[in-house]
């Protein structure tokens, strides 16, 4: 497995939009999530934002701070993380957990207010359940039903 040293998050920049129109998913990984070519809609409740590592935009997802986060948690100081992924030609290099890793400093930096991050992974993404308890998330028991079934309810405090 290739390490990754330096690995940043910035907002979404227009200038990336031919990359993003190149980003693949494994069919058993799109079920789960949404390519970013289809969540680029910036708001001020609605944040896209990138993994960048080396100036080359290598993850996606999306923060929330809208009336969604309370279908998700009574914390009205929560964001919800909806669409991680990472693109398929940069999985398995640690971009996932160093993106992740990053996000609380990122959010401490750029919404101050914001005191949990929540998200739902689906019941069989397990994979992706494994990655999120590594950097701290963790189940709050919560469930939802999603397009692909059971969705758990992840949460981290900050």
């Amino acid at each position: 497995m290739i390490t990754v040293d330096k690995v940043e998050l910035q907002f979404y920049q227009s200038e990336w939009y031919d990359l993003i129109t190149d980003y693949h998913l494994p069919e058993e990984q799109v079920r789960f999530t949404a390519l970013p070519i289809e969540m680029l809609e910036i708001s001020h409740e609605r944040h896209p934002i990138m993994i960048v590592s080396n100036h080359v935009p290598v993850g996606f997802f999306v923060l929330h701070s809208s009336d969604r986060v309370k279908e998700y948690t009574d914390n009205p100081n929560a964001m919800l993380l909806t669409a991680f992924s990472v693109n398929h030609l940069q999985q398995g290099k640690g971009y996932a957990k160093k993106g992740l890793e990053q996000l609380p400093i990122f959010i401490n930096r750029e919404f101050p207010n914001c005191d949990e991050i929540v998200l739902s992974v689906n019941k069989l993404n397990v994979h992706a359940q494994k990655v999120y308890e590594r950097v701290g998330y963790i189940d709050t028991g919560r469930r939802r039903p999603g397009k692909m079934g059971e969705q758990l309810i992840l949460s981290l405090s900050l």
